[in-house]
């Protein structure tokens, strides 16, 4: 077996079990908590314009689904943005992006600072993405699935457009189909690059490409994934495809194909990314020199190759 990147999420058969969200807080609006007060007895933080602050990577797919739906509903003015370095040492997220090294409106260095100043006893992974309650830099979640779903519910309220990306006309077959999504494609790639054994990896590596071709089939007679509209499951899937060719298929070896030799969902891919609030919040950049640049098991050198092509995304 070899080394694994992340000891802690290696199962004893070289498979990649991501570790679970620690911080599950809910902000809305029924939270019973005043203005300004911590979370309500059910764990609920009370809705305020400006309050939080979410904080993310350009480089991380999980963070970047909040930030696509945050754009989407408008939430600009009402959820302030913070952004790490690409480059994740062994203290975890930087803001060395920031002048003085600092978020400027947490005052931190690494995020891990909120982390422990949230629950000491925290020794897990600090993941991306997060938010922060401004006032006492505390995280209220780094539930990265739960917290799109909030902004396009419990924020609405604060939402300036109201895109219908949750609709309840086929909501149970979305959910469905973005657990799928999530296990064979979203964390499907992840299993892949990590497995610490040729078995776990070949397991991933055929639910990985077996879920592309039903993708495939589907997106030839669907625009989106859920028919003529945009959703949630779009922007889930997006932010694995976008960084495909250009990480996943070499770093990952989820080789088989690149994602332009799949038509359909290089269409679809390509439409998402030509749409406001997709293709302009992806740094392929930071995206590679993340992935090639903070992997040392898997790319010990640290080198951060030149290709591919990707002006074909704009094509």
């Amino acid at each position: 077996m070899s080394t694994a990147q992340f000891q802690r999420e290696t199962s004893s058969r070289g498979e990649f079990v991501r570790q679970p969200n620690h911080f599950t807080g809910r902000i809305t609006a029924e939270s019973t908590s005043a203005p300004g007060e911590g979370p309500d007895e059910q764990g609920r933080w009370p809705l305020e314009p400006g309050r939080y602050r979410l904080i993310w990577s350009r480089a991380c797919p999980w963070a970047h689904r909040a930030v696509i739906v945050r754009g989407l509903m408008g939430l600009e003015d009402a959820l302030s943005l913070g952004t790490v370095d690409p480059i994740r040492d062994e203290r975890g997220w930087r803001f060395t992006l920031d002048p003085g090294g600092r978020d400027p409106v947490l005052g931190i260095e690494f995020l891990a600072e909120a982390y422990a100043g949230t629950d000491p006893t925290y020794d897990g992974r600090v993941t991306v993405p997060a938010i922060i309650d401004t006032i006492t830099g505390c995280v209220v979640t780094n539930d990265y699935p739960q917290i799109t779903l909030d902004l396009s519910t419990d924020w609405a309220p604060l939402a300036t457009r109201r895109p219908e990306l949750l609709p309840a006309a086929g909501r149970a077959e979305m959910d469905r189909l973005m657990q799928d999504i999530f296990e064979d494609v979203n964390n499907g790639v992840y299993r892949c690059g990590f497995a610490t054994t040729q078995e776990a990896y070949e397991q991933a590596y055929e639910r990985l490409f077996a879920r592309l071709d039903d993708l495939e089939e589907r997106l030839a007679v669907r625009r989106f994934l859920m028919g003529e509209h945009l959703t949630e499951a779009d922007v889930r899937l997006f932010t694995t495809l976008v960084r495909f060719d250009a990480v996943y298929h070499t770093h990952f070896k989820c080789n088989r194909n690149k994602l332009a030799e799949m038509p359909s969902l290089w269409r679809y891919a390509r439409e998402l990314y030509g749409t406001p609030g997709f293709g302009d919040t992806v740094d392929f950049d930071q995206i590679k020199r993340h992935y090639f640049g903070t992997h040392a098991n898997l790319n010990p050198s640290g080198v951060v190759p030149k290709g591919p092509d990707l002006s074909a995304w704009i094509g």
